[in-house]
């Protein structure tokens, strides 16, 4: 262990790779309660867009991929504001649409330009200092929104309708949430790629749900479940010389899937009588009636 963290290299991977095991499922906790999973896949695709058309123009392929994703992430929160009933189906074709781009994109482009591995998986062992500076900087933009509005997304996360009647700037916090999703996954793209950064949105929280018994337990957990998650996978990779995006996005799987078999003796041995209900939900009614 000492001696893989010996290179620098390896210090900027760790480092980098820690502090998106935070960001990621700290913003996935939000997403997935509110059954927004797969928008970090569609704002990849979109990403993934974004970076053919900037190799195609001779731009910063990181530029023009957050400049994508941003407009990408507004766009969809503003249709899905217009039509809730079918959010799931204008995610989607965002999805396709921002797929079908970047493939039309790849081919007026005979230039080349970009390196499509390091975008779909990441180059993690090639971190640079710059990278891992704007990733910090990611990283504490996205604590600070969650702690200073924690209360306001909470209550938006379970009752939106509910939230607007209270006075709260909905609109506002949602197009926040929305912007910071679309920074993390376009800052992202090029250490970690697009796949580990979507898988770390969803897997780890996934875990969290399997075992958390509220709200900000479920958060805790989450993060708690990526570090792990890229602990493992970062030493597993090293040592075994395996490819340290697929391997992290594994090792997250393996802990859902043990997470699952707790969560399952745990609830068995405390039944709910009745009706089935989810205990997330209502811990944090019980704690915003008090």
């Amino acid at each position: 262990m000492l001696e893989m963290l010996e290179m620098e290299f390896m210090q900027r991977a760790w480092l980098a790779g820690l502090i998106m095991a935070v960001i990621c499922p700290l913003i996935g906790s939000f997403l997935v309660l509110r059954r927004q999973s797969l928008i970090g896949d569609g704002l990849g695709h979109i990403a993934f867009a974004g970076v053919a058309a900037g190799a195609l123009g001779g731009y910063s392929p990181v530029l023009s991929a957050a400049a994508a994703t941003i407009l990408g992430a507004l766009a969809i929160e503003k249709v899905r504001t217009k039509l809730s009933d079918a959010a799931d189906m204008v995610l989607a074709i965002f999805f396709y649409s921002g797929m079908g781009l970047a493939v039309i994109f790849t081919g007026l482009n005979k230039d080349g330009g970009f390196n499509l591995g390091s975008i779909l998986f990441g180059s993690l062992m090639m971190v640079s200092s710059k990278d891992l500076l704007i990733v910090a900087a990611l990283g504490f933009c996205t604590v600070l929104f969650v702690v200073l509005f924690y209360r306001p997304l909470q209550y938006i996360t379970f009752d939106e309708k509910s939230a607007k009647v209270a006075g709260l700037p909905v609109e506002r916090l949602n197009l926040l949430l929305a912007l910071l999703t679309a920074l993390t996954v376009a800052l992202s793209m090029r250490i970690v790629g697009l796949l580990l950064v979507s898988a770390m949105m969803v897997i780890p929280v996934a875990c969290a749900l399997q075992t958390a018994r509220s709200f900000r337990g479920t958060i805790m957990q989450s993060m708690l479940y990526g570090l792990v998650t890229v602990f493992l996978g970062l030493t597993i990779s090293y040592y075994i010389n395996l490819a340290p995006g697929g391997t992290i996005v594994l090792t997250g799987t393996l802990l859902f899937l043990l997470s699952c078999i707790a969560g399952t003796k745990r609830r068995a041995q405390q039944p709910v009588p009745g009706h089935c209900h989810c205990h997330i939900c209502e811990e944090e009614g019980k704690e915003n009636a008090r």
